[in-house]
C-alpha cells in the first residue's frame, strides 16, 4: 500500500521467519504472546525474509546472522523506512538487533524477544553501548549530519545544542553544551528548530513538535488539495513539515476524509474543537460567513491557536475548498509520573525504564532513587528527599518541568495509587505535558503471592490518619465490610499507630465469619519478603508494620491448598 505522496505504508506487523523445527518452536512462543506477529510461510529462508521485508514493520529471523545479512543486503534502502530486523540463534541464546536499532525499534524488539525466550539481547548501537541518548531516540524527527554529530558526542568532542526555545531534552554528556545563538566556530552542533535551515557536515537538526496546522474545508475536499496548500504555506514560511504536532479543525470536520487522510499521510493526529471553543479564540481574520455556516467566526486560525501558548505564524490562506493557518506553540515541560513497582527489578516495566532514561531530572524518595541510579544516564540531575516530604517532592518536580525540563517523578508501586501522581497534578498546569507510567502495585504483588484473593470486587483502603481523619476512615472501612468487598489495607500499622488495624479488623469481624482468610505480605518482591495466611479470628496485628499489606477476604473467599482464593462469581463448587 502507498500514501498519496508515493511513500510506502506498512501495516504494523512483526514477521517471524523460521525454517527449522527449533526455530518454528521459538517463533510460536512469540506468535502466542503477540497478536500482531505471524509466522511467514515460505519455501525457504530467503523467500520468507523477502516476504516479511515487503509486508512487515519488524522481522524476527530464527537464522544465522550471516545468512540474514547476505539475503537482505540487496534490499537495504533507508534506515527510516526499512523494517527492523532481529536475529535469534537456533538455541535461542541470543537476540541480536541487526538492522534498525533506533529508527526501526530493533533494540527494543531484541529486549522483548529476549524476555520471552530467555535469550540475551545483543545491542551494538554505539550510543546504547556507552549509555548516551541517541539523537534518533527522542521521538522527534532528526535530519542532517546525524552520524557525524553522534560520533562527535561519542568521541568527546565539543558539541553545542542551539534551540529556538527550551524544549525538554534528556540528560546530556559533559561535552554537549546547551547554548543560545550560534555555535562556536568548529563545533559540531545540534539545532532544535522548526525552521528550514541550511545543512552542513557538522549539523544535525532535531524537529520539535511545535507547529499546529488549523484546517477548514468544504465538504468533500480532496486530500491532495489540503496537503498541497499545507505544503505550500509551510515552505513559504520556511517551516518544516516534520515539526507538525497535529492538524486541528472543527469537530464537525472530524469525519472529513480529505482532512483525515492528510493527517494519516503525515502520521500525526487530527484534533477537533467545538464551535463554542473555537469562537472563544480571538483571531486576526474572523469571517461572518464562516460564523453563519459553522457557528464560529474562525476555524483554521482558531484551531491552530487552541491548546496552548501559541502565536500565529501563517494567517489563514484558502484555495477553492481548503483553508489553512499555522501556529507555533511554545514548548511545554515534560513530567513523567513513574511507578517503579513493588521493588523487584523484573517487576519494573520497560516503559518506566525508558522514561527514567528520557529524563534530565529525576525526583523521588531517597530510598527509591537508590534502586534505580544505575538506570539513569550520565548527567542526570537527581533531587532526593526523605520520608515525609511528599509535597515538597511534588512541587519540586512540577517546578522543574514548568521550567522546561524533562522530569521523572518516581515512587514505588503505581504512581497514582497512594503515591506521587495526585500531589504533583495538583500543581501541574497547561505548561507541562504529563506522561503517566503505570506500575505494579504492592497490592497486586501481595495478591499474587497469596494466590487469587482479588478474583471478585475489591477495595483499597489506607489506615493512615495523617491526612484523613479516623472518623472518615472508619466509615469507609464499615462500608467495605457491609458491602462484602475484599479489602486491601495500606499503611496498616506503625509504631505510633498501633490501634487502627485491630479496630478495622473488629469492624470486618462484625460482617464476616471468623474463618474468613486474611493475608499479610511484608516486603512483597523485596529482600525480607514474608507471606502469612491466617483468618479474621486468628490474625496477629503484631506481625504487621508499614512495609506490609493486609488482605481481608470477603465472605466468599476460601483457603484452597494453602492459597487465598476469591471465586469470580458467587458460585462455589460443591
Amino acid at each position: 500500500m502507498t500514501h498519496s505522496d508515493g511513500t510506502e505504508v506498512r501495516s504494523h506487523r512483526i514477521g517471524l521467519v523460521a525454517v527449522t523445527a527449533a526455530g518454528r518452536r521459538h517463533a510460536r512462543v512469540l506468535a502466542d504472546a503477540w497478536p500482531h506477529a505471524r509466522l511467514v510461510e515460505a519455501d525457504n529462508a530467503a523467500a520468507g525474509l523477502r516476504v516479511a521485508w515487503s509486508e512487515c514493520d519488524q522481522i524476527v529471523a530464527f537464522l544465522a546472522t550471516g545468512a540474514v545479512v547476505r539475503i537482505l543486503a540487496p534490499l537495504l534502502g533507508d534506515k527510516h523506512r526499512d523494517p527492523a530486523v532481529v536475529t535469534v540463534d537456533e538455541a535461542a541464546r541470543h537476540a541480536v538487533a541487526l538492522l534498525g536499532g533506533h529508527a526501526g525499534g530493533a533494540n527494543t524488539l531484541a529486549a522483548e524477544v529476549g524476555a520471552l525466550l530467555d535469550a540475551a539481547p545483543v545491542v551494538t548501537t554505539a550510543t546504547d553501548a556507552v549509555d548516551l541518548p541517541g539523537l534518533d531516540t527522542l521521538g522527534w524527527p532528526v535530519e542532517g549530519a546525524v552520524a557525524a554529530v553522534t560520533r562527535a558526542i561519542l568521541d568527546g568532542e565539543p558539541v553545542t545544542v542551539v534551540a529556538d526555545a527550551p524544549w525538554p531534552l534528556p540528560a546530556l554528556p559533559a561535552n554537549v553544551h546547551v547554548g543560545s545563538g550560534r555555535a562556536p566556530a568548529g563545533h559540531y552542533r545540534v539545532l532544535v528548530t522548526d525552521r528550514i535551515v541550511p545543512l552542513d557536515g557538522r549539523t544535525a537538526v532535531l524537529r520539535p513538535p511545535s507547529l499546529v496546522a488549523g484546517v477548514g474545508a468544504s465538504r468533500g475536499v480532496p486530500a491532495a488539495e489540503v496537503r498541497g496548500l499545507l505544503d505550500r504555506e509551510l515552505a513559504a514560511a520556511g517551516l518544516s513539515t516534520a515539526s507538525l504536532r497535529c492538524l486541528a479543525s472543527a469537530d464537525i470536520k472530524a469525519d472529513e476524509v480529505g482532512i483525515r487522510t492528510t493527517a494519516d499521510t503525515l502520521r500525526i493526529p487530527l484534533v477537533t474543537w467545538s464551535a463554542a471553543e473555537l469562537a472563544a479564540v480571538e483571531v486576526p481574520n474572523p469571517s461572518e460567513v464562516v460564523r453563519a455556516a459553522v457557528g464560529t467566526p474562525s476555524v483554521a486560525e482558531a484551531a491552530a491557536l487552541l491548546g496552548g501558548d501559541a502565536e500565529l505564524v501563517v494567517s489563514k490562506t484558502a484555495t477553492a475548498m481548503a483553508t489553512v493557518a499555522i501556529a507555533r506553540h511554545a514548548p511545554r515541560g515534560r513530567l513523567a509520573l513513574v511507578g517503579l513497582g513493588p521493588g523487584a527489578s523484573d517487576l519494573r516495566t520497560p516503559r518506566a525504564i525508558a522514561e527514567l532514561r528520557r529524563a534530565a531530572v529525576v525526583v523521588g524518595l531517597d530510598q527509591y532513587l537508590d534502586q534505580i541510579r544505575d538506570l539513569l544516564r550520565p548527567g542526570t540531575r537527581v533531587l532526593a528527599s526523605g520520608l515525609g516530604a511528599e509535597e515538597e517532592r511534588a512541587r519540586a518536580a512540577v517546578a522543574e518541568a514548568t521550567a522546561g525540563h524533562a522530569v521523572a517523578l518516581v515512587g514505588s508501586g503505581d504512581a497514582g495509587v497512594y503515591a506521587m501522581a495526585s500531589p504533583a497534578l495538583e500543581y501541574a498546569d497547561e505548561r507541562v505535558d504529563v506522561v503517566g507510567v503505570p506500575g505494579v502495585t504492592a497490592a497486586l504483588a501481595a495478591a499474587a503471592l497469596l494466590g487469587a484473593p482479588l478474583g471478585h470486587d475489591h477495595v483499597y483502603l489506607s489506615l493512615s490518619d495523617l491526612h484523613t481523619s479516623w472518623e472518615v476512615i472508619q466509615r469507609r472501612v464499615a462500608a467495605a465490610a457491609q458491602g462484602d468487598f475484599v479489602a486491601l489495607l495500606y499503611n496498616p500499622r506503625s509504631r505510633s499507630r498501633d490501634w487502627q488495624l485491630p479496630a478495622a479488623l473488629r469492624v470486618f469481624a462484625e460482617h464476616r465469619p471468623p474463618h474468613t482468610p486474611v493475608g499479610v505480605v511484608r516486603n512483597a518482591s523485596r529482600d525480607g519478603q514474608r507471606v502469612h495466611l491466617s483468618t479474621l479470628a486468628a490474625v496477629d496485628p503484631e506481625i504487621v508494620d508499614m512495609y506490609s499489606v493486609v488482605v481481608v477476604g470477603s465472605s466468599q473467599t476460601r483457603r484452597v491448598a494453602g492459597r487465598m482464593v476469591t471465586p469470580r462469581g458467587y458460585r462455589w463448587r460443591a
